[in-house]
């Protein structure tokens, strides 16, 4: 049955981390000074590698379910996903050279 009237339907995280693109995951919370000074970096980082990796981000705060899941110990902690398998996860900040150099291998 078509149910047009219900608009586009919402990717879930499973699904988005499961995707054929990589997905970086930023887990942050708002109250959290080192996640605020990663952030221009995920930006530049999106700019540089454009349609070839997705970043998103997870407030651990209103997601819960992802610092038990992923057990997030502290924020930022980011992780990358191919095709629904972890490739790489660092806590803390980092350095766009250091974040392009772990991506670079995955998104070719």
């Amino acid at each position: 049955m078509n149910n047009a009237a219900s608009g586009p339907k919402t990717e879930s995280f499973h699904d988005i981390i499961r995707g054929d693109k990589p997905v970086l995951v930023d887990f942050y919370a708002d109250w959290c000074g080192p996640c605020k000074m990663l952030a221009p970096t995920l930006k530049q980082l999106a700019e540089r590698t454009g349609d070839k990796l997705r970043i998103i981000k997870v407030d651990v705060d209103k997601s819960r379910w992802a610092s038990g899941t992923y057990q997030i110990q502290s924020v930022p902690t980011m992780i990358l996903f191919h095709k629904g398998k972890i490739v790489w996860r660092q806590s803390g900040v980092l350095p766009l050279q250091k974040l392009e150099a772990m991506v670079r291998p995955v998104i070719g």
